[in-house]
């Protein structure tokens, strides 16, 4: 057994070396290096070539990578943006996504016979994949922008409500039980952020150790972020909840101790996660997929898609249109945010995941749905990219129709 998980970790390994290299050879990048990932996964996996065998210590491995992801899209959340005029729009347009989620699949005979599993898809289909989609916005420069601080508003709360609704209705506990495993979670996730600025503050010896130590072998800033990661992942294991929302607190927290950020910290976290937690949760969601369960489903896979652009997309675009702060923003702008917006994987995988393992999705049907997530990480970017572009032709148009 350890022999196979070795093998299939060398593979996999083998993979997100081949990936970033493949992703670098397309034309301006325009293909994301996820999209690779996840087909190489599927390739390795049971359902093609079924030479790489997922056991505990991938899924461990890969459960780590998923943390590592949300860790870091939750550092780069300003809580501000959350209480903010755009962050309360965003709220509102989650909320009529989920609202407009649960009636179309209610009036889809597919989704009628399992409460439990129509209720997983509604969830997944408001999904946005910020984590996937902070490397992608940096790399397209949009970080800073108004266009990209748009996206986070939106984006925020398209990951933060899809969490909680995952504890909320997917879970088997009482509403009131869940509600209250959830605030004794929040509590001891405030207290593990307010203890080390407590400590900060009336500590100037632990200040001089850890900073004397953040660059020497010791490397204590890392270890006290993985001990902030681990441990809010543990809780949530232990409270019963999705992994993701404890990997997701663990980003709020660390942001809440470094307001300022660190520099060298993030570097390191960065080299760690992209380095090789998170491809490998890319690759080992990648091995879920049956592509003949896809084949034989084509319509349903672009039914997804479709509703995915209607329900989440949709509600994002008419948002920005009606919002004072956003009116001037053009049409092209609008249709950028809303596609980067409908970019979904990450949550997808999880959601499918609970509710197959609580026998209330097929697997044909949750491939389905991880590989319609997988098509919006290539497809949306890459229309939010021709969208953007056209804004930058019209700018350059008037520009010299001024000269």
């Amino acid at each position: 057994m350890e022999e196979t998980e070795l093998i299939t970790l060398l593979i996999i390994s083998v993979c997100a070396f081949i990936c970033p290299i493949a992703s670098s050879l397309v034309p301006k990048k325009l293909i994301p290096e996820t999209v690779f990932l996840l087909v190489a996964g599927m390739l390795v996996g049971p359902h093609v070539l079924g030479i790489a065998q997922i056991g505990d210590a991938a899924g461990l491995l890969s459960d780590l990578g998923l943390g590592f992801l949300f860790l870091l899209a939750g550092y780069e959340i300003n809580p501000k943006e959350l209480t903010g005029r755009g962050g309360r729009a965003g709220l509102v347009t989650w909320l009529i996504s989920f609202a407009a989620a649960i009636a179309i699949i209610v009036v889809t005979p597919r989704f009628q016979d399992n409460e439990l599993g129509w209720l997983a898809v509604a969830i997944a289909l408001t999904t946005t994949a910020l984590g996937t989609l902070v490397p992608i916005l940096k790399e397209r420069s949009l970080t800073g922008t108004r266009t990209g601080a748009f996206i986070m508003e939106y984006g925020t709360w398209g990951e933060i409500c899809p969490i909680i609704a995952i504890a909320f209705i997917l879970s088997t506990r009482s509403t009131w039980l869940t509600a209250v495993i959830l605030l004794a979670f929040t509590a001891i996730a405030v207290v593990s952020a307010v203890i080390p600025v407590r400590l900060r503050h009336r500590s100037q010896e632990l200040v001089g150790l850890m900073a004397d130590n953040a660059e020497t072998n010791a490397q204590l800033t890392v270890r006290g972020t993985m001990i902030l990661l681990v441990g809010l992942i543990a809780l949530s294991a232990v409270f019963d909840l999705d992994i993701v929302l404890g990997a997701f607190a663990a980003g709020f927290a660390l942001r809440f101790i470094i307001p300022d950020g660190d520099n060298s910290l993030e570097h390191k976290l960065n080299g760690i996660g992209y380095g090789f937690f998170i491809p490998l949760f890319f690759i080992v969601s990648g091995t879920k997929i049956d592509p003949a369960a896809v084949a034989q489903s084509p319509l349903l896979l672009v039914l997804f898609i479709a509703m995915l652009l209607l329900v989440r997309g949709l509600p994002v675009f008419i948002s920005l249109g009606i919002r004072k702060d956003a009116r001037d923003t053009p049409p092209q702008e609008r249709a950028t945010v809303a596609l980067y917006c409908t970019t979904a994987l990450p949550l997808i995988v999880a959601v499918t995941n609970i509710a197959e393992s609580a026998g209330a999705m097929s697997a044909d049907t949750a491939s389905l749905l991880v590989a319609a997530g997988g098509i919006t990480v290539l497809l949306m970017p890459l229309l939010a990219s021709l969208t953007f572009r056209t804004i930058d032709w019209r700018e350059e148009a008037k520009e010299r129709r001024r000269g």
